[in-house]
């Protein structure tokens, strides 16, 4: 429900009453990934998407009917071609959605509505909700966010082992470390012990950060297309008559410092994309020593296989191991035959996606890969600055959710 976080915070300040549907499971091809969410408020309005159209109004009744019942239920749509009239989905996959109510009285409204606080306001957040497991624990949460965004209610009715809480709760701040959404499973007697729970993970970071080496006309597409694609973009240049907002009007910050010099202080994690335009070795050299010992998603370089090959030797001589420069993309991009600084950005910004979400970059026609990748964790990444939650977050867990 994080990813409509804004327009649900809205809600819970009025004091709306309202049912959230989120997609906690995908199998096969689907619109939608997990975490995607269909919200209903008492009057009717509903904010959102689960299935891009397929199954919104069957989707939309089950959370009017939460609203009145106060139950959460766990449904699964997918194509029957038994009965082709069926509520499904046309693409040929499934997905499964749990429905939660979050009304006035609700033990789990003052979870969400920190969730969404701290989320719409743009802070690391991860929101854990119990999908499987024994019934009288479906619905179940508990928010991990930064302590200046609070923490969930705590009715006193907790039941369970505070082992259980502390892992869901390890398994929650994993998750947003590495800005991920998904499943995972917990022992009711804490970490793998007992009976398996699954608890569904939504993560809600700040937009991955992209930093762009070099004021060339190349950076400025790949600024737009950068900014287009939800990236926070740094355009980075010792050349101050180059490095300019009116060159970089979509560019976020503007950096006048030498490449390696802004680099080793600047703020990077695993999803952080580093693109070096700048073609010239002795801002490169200096500059990719840096990024290949950094735990970045992503470095790639502009130039020729034979500048790649000449940077390349530069490098070792400055120490940089194999494994090391195993990590670079160079000569940066995907081959889509691109000429003008447009296509070119398009060319790196495929990459880029594919690097993240484990595309292989191929063709679809004809092709037996996934349409829809599920993204590999992420490694090597330094830690999101997120606060040890409390103890009132702990017993929030257990706050009544259905």
């Amino acid at each position: 429900m994080l990813d409509i976080a804004a327009e649900l915070h809205r809600w819970t300040v009025q004091g709306r009453d309202f049912a959230v549907a989120t997609v906690v499971r995908v199998t096969g091809s689907a619109p939608r990934q997990p975490g995607a969410a269909l919200a209903v408020d008492q009057a009717g309005e509903a904010v959102g998407s689960v299935s891009g159209g397929c199954v919104e109004g069957a989707v939309y009744e089950l959370c009017r009917q939460a609203l009145d019942d106060g139950i959460t239920v766990r449904e699964r749509f997918g194509y029957s071609d038994d009965d082709a009239f069926a509520v499904g989905l046309t693409c040929g996959g499934t997905i499964e959605v749990l429905v939660t109510p979050v009304r006035a009285g609700d033990g789990v409204r003052p979870v969400v509505a920190s969730a969404l606080a701290a989320s719409a306001a743009g802070l690391p957040t991860a929101l854990a909700r119990v999908v499987d497991g024994p019934p009288e624990l479906l619905g179940r949460a508990v928010v991990v966010a930064p302590s200046a965004a609070g923490a969930g209610g705590d009715d006193g009715t907790s039941t369970s082992s505070e082992d259980f809480e502390r892992a869901v709760v390890a398994e929650a701040r994993a998750m947003l470390d590495g800005g991920r959404t998904g499943p995972v499973t917990v022992g009711t007697g804490g970490s793998r012990c007992g009976l398996p729970v699954t608890v569904f993970v939504e993560s809600s970071v700040p937009p991955p950060r992209m930093i762009v080496f070099g004021a060339v006309d190349f950076a400025s597409a790949l600024t737009r297309a950068a900014a287009f694609l939800g990236y926070r973009v740094t355009v980075c240049d010792a050349r101050p008559v180059f490095a300019t907002a009116a060159r970089f009007p979509e560019a976020d910050e503007i950096v006048v410092d030498w490449p390696h010099r802004y680099l080793a202080t600047a703020e990077v994690d695993a999803r952080t994309a580093l693109c070096v335009l700048t073609h010239d070795p002795k801002f490169d050299v200096p500059l990719l020593k840096t990024a290949l010992r950094l735990p970045v998603g992503y470095i790639g370089a502009m130039g020729s296989r034979r500048t790649h090959r000449d940077r390349e030797a530069a490098l070792r001589e400055e120490g940089v191991t194999a494994h090391e420069l195993g990590r670079l993309h160079s000569p940066i991009g995907l081959d889509l035959g691109a000429r003008t600084p447009e296509e070119t950005a398009l060319s790196i910004m495929a990459e880029i996606v594919a690097e993240r979400h484990g595309g292989s970059g191929a063709r679809l026609t004809g092709a037996r890969t996934p349409i829809h990748h599920t993204a590999a964790p992420f490694t090597g990444a330094g830690p999101v600055d997120v606060a040890t939650p409390d103890v009132a977050v702990l017993n929030a867990l257990f706050a009544p959710g259905g």
